[in-house]
């Protein structure tokens, strides 16, 4: 068949090129439907993403602020002196680097530690503080 005759022949009355160029747009009709169909959903799904991200941010900065009124130094102070009975640090309380050594050793000599007879036949102290037989929840710190 040659191109002359595509563009002469008839089928029931029609030009068979007029048959395959509707042919081809309701092809095309129907692809630019699925495609802007699936383009809808794609929207809907980045728009959800986008108030997602925006709602994690928002959340974000309440806690930044949360966390800062929690670090707040005056609050810290008062929940310690309320709870844990502390006190600012006086000036008696301070030394230097190099008076350390000697406050350890003196903190070594202690009275009980001089009235008691050293003995040999006892195991090692460790240098660990004991542990309490009480389990600890963490609800007094």
């Amino acid at each position: 068949m040659s191109i002359g005759a595509l563009f002469t022949r008839r089928v029931r009355g029609v030009r068979l090129v007029n048959v395959w160029g509707a042919g081809f747009l309701l092809v095309l009709v129907i692809a630019l439907y699925l495609v802007k169909t699936f383009a809808g959903g794609e929207r809907a799904d980045i728009a959800q993403t986008e108030q997602q991200i925006a709602d994690e941010q928002h959340r974000i900065r309440l806690l930044h602020a949360e966390l800062a009124y929690l670090e707040q130094p005056a609050r810290i102070e008062r929940l310690s002196e309320q709870y844990l009975g502390m006190q600012p640090a006086v000036g008696k309380h301070e030394t230097s680097v190099d008076s350390l050594q000697q406050i350890a050793g003196a903190g070594a000599k202690t009275p009980a530690a001089a009235a008691a007879p050293p003995e040999s036949s006892a195991p090692p102290m460790s240098s660990a503080p004991p542990m309490s037989s009480a389990p600890s929840d963490g609800a007094g710190q």
